[in-house]
């Protein structure tokens, strides 16, 4: 591994630093707004589930929730235990269908979540002296070779929600008058598995510069193009990106709400039309057993013990490791090549544009508005040739005022 070491996370550990001292600017009037935004919501929320439930109560307290649903309400309920009943998120979300109250206190979960994580936790990072936010990155920590980021971590802003994606509307440009551009990496990790996998099939979509999951949805249901409903093209996503995980029927069952059956039989007809897959997917596991570890393209190994474990469920995720490590792990690798590729030509083409953040397969900037138009053409530029692959690599590229304003 010392190529690995040498050209690719040390050079790295460099420009981790750099990024680290120059931290991101954070609008703390804004984040204060969005804080009492939120709060007005979550009482306003909270009013909702008391009406619905007919009573008041603690709504962060399990104990009183789960009396309040399986007794009070009569929801249907798992096993009881000593401590009470059973409220996490899965048995929330079991629940949401038979009663209005249970969506709305999942919402509740969620915003609050947002409001102390994100709204609380961001201020209290916000470095009085210089008014930003000064992350600390990890390069030692995630097993697949993905950096991590800590106070704060600015890695899980959820953005499924859209009260969570505004807290990207406080990250803004440090200089006046600058952007900040954000490019991400398109299905960086399902171009790895086509090129890992040697699949004609996944190959062929992205040398035609289709769409993966319109592609896959055609194969997988025999469809012409224009046949493809959006409902066909969501479970093909579903789909896609659950193979990259080594999805079992189970898992895919939940994620769409179809039966293990229709789930199983759907697994089954995507391994038929990409059999380079089916054939990488078993590869990989055979050579895990053998060697006792798995490899990137970049030789980072993660070793997997309990792939020779007698117990079904810890070999399982042992296997389901060995699938997605070296797909995973390839992706976290060619986007810190492209950082430190990314970093030398900034200085080399003597750029004022500064690199802020990582974020999955994201690189944010701040960017003088005089540089926008060569940024915007040289950053995907250097992401797309990080690493050669079988299939071109690509990323996106979007600017505005605020983080936020990328999307």
């Amino acid at each position: 591994m010392n190529q690995l070491f040498y050209e690719l996370e040390l050079p790295l550990a460099g420009v981790l630093a750099e990024m680290e001292l120059r931290g991101i600017k954070v609008d703390a009037a804004d984040l204060k707004a969005l804080g009492v935004e939120l709060a007005e919501k979550l009482d306003a929320i909270m009013t909702r589930i008391y009406d619905l439930a007919g009573v008041e109560f603690n709504i962060n307290s399990p104990k009183q929730l789960g009396e309040i649903l399986f007794e009070k309400l009569g929801l249907p309920a798992s096993k009881k235990t000593k401590t009470g009943y059973s409220t996490d998120a899965e048995v929330l979300e079991r629940l949401a269908p038979y009663n209005e109250v249970v969506g709305e206190i999942l919402n509740y979960r969620q915003l609050a979540k947002l409001q102390s994580t994100y709204v609380e936790g961001l201020l209290k990072e916000v470095r009085p002296e210089t008014g930003k936010v000064h992350t600390y990155y990890r390069q030692t920590i995630a097993a697949t070779g993905r950096l991590s980021s800590q106070f704060p971590n600015l890695q899980n802003i959820p953005i499924r929600l859209e009260e969570g994606r505004k807290i990207r509307k406080v990250f803004v440009p440090s200089e006046p008058g600058w952007y900040i551009l954000a490019a991400d990496y398109s299905q960086i990790e399902l171009r790895v598995l086509a090129h890992i996998s040697q699949d004609e099939n996944l190959k062929e979509a992205f040398l035609q510069n289709m769409d993966i999951h319109t592609k896959t949805a055609m194969d997988v249901f025999g469809v012409s193009e224009s046949e493809v409903d959006a409902n066909m093209r969501r479970q093909a996503k579903a789909v896609n990106f659950g193979i990259v995980y080594g999805i079992s029927d189970y898992g895919l069952s939940q994620n769409l709400d179809i039966t293990r059956k229709d789930a199983a039989k759907f697994i089954e007809q995507y391994f038929a039309v990409f059999q380079g897959v089916r054939t990488y997917m078993d590869e990989i596991v055979k050579d895990a057993r053998r060697d006792g570890y798995v490899t990137t393209l970049l030789q980072r190994r993660r070793y997997l013990p309990e792939i020779a474990a007698s117990n079904f469920n810890v070999r399982s995720f042992a296997e389901r490791t060995a699938m997605n490590t070296p797909i995973q792990g390839t992706a976290a690798d060619i986007i810190k090549l492209a950082m430190v590729q990314m970093d030398a030509r900034l200085k080399h083409d003597g750029l004022k544009s500064r690199m802020l953040l990582q974020v999955h397969d994201e690189l944010v900037f701040e960017v003088p508005e005089e540089e926008l138009e060569i940024m915007r053409r040289i950053v995907p530029e250097v992401m797309a040739e990080a690493l050669k692959l079988d299939v071109p690599l690509r990323a996106d590229v979007d600017y505005g005022l605020t983080w936020y304003d990328t999307k």
